[in-house]
């Protein structure tokens, strides 16, 4: 069995989805494992990792809209708030959603379906430097 990983730095702008699906599938290309699994994890407690529907944006501002309402920035309940209104928030999200998640490989390439992208979720209003490790194993 091989395994090979790599250290994707990905800076998040704001709040919202960035597609990551190409960089992770560089990773794969590179690794030159045909067939196995690649694990994607992300390092931090306010953002997160999705797969989802990778044609039509209103999806993924669907998605922010259930967040919001699951999880409001600025709710009165929260203790935790020391970086702001949307601390708390960001780290429901994450919790809600997931940091890492694992796509099948095959031919030397993920297996996602057709209208399906990987996803950082930034959870937090204002951006930053994020750590996404991408571990493969065939």
């Amino acid at each position: 069995m091989t395994t090979y990983q790599r250290i994707l730095s990905i800076r998040t702008t704001r709040r919202g989805t960035q597609a990551i699906t190409d960089a992770v599938g560089e990773v794969v290309a590179r690794a030159g494992i045909d067939t196995g699994l690649c694990h994607v994890f992300v390092q931090h407690t306010s953002c997160s990792l999705t797969i989802t529907e990778n044609a039509d944006p209103d999806v993924r501002r669907d998605l922010e809209t259930v967040m919001a309402r699951l999880a409001p920035d600025g709710d009165p309940a929260w203790r935790h708030d020391l970086e702001g209104p949307d601390d708390m928030a960001a780290h429901v999200r994450s919790v809600l959603t997931d940091v890492a998640l694992t796509v099948p490989v095959g031919g030397g390439r993920l297996l996602l379906g057709t209208w399906q992208g990987i996803y950082l979720w930034e959870h937090r209003h204002h951006g930053a430097m994020r750590q996404v490790v991408v571990t493969l194993q065939g």
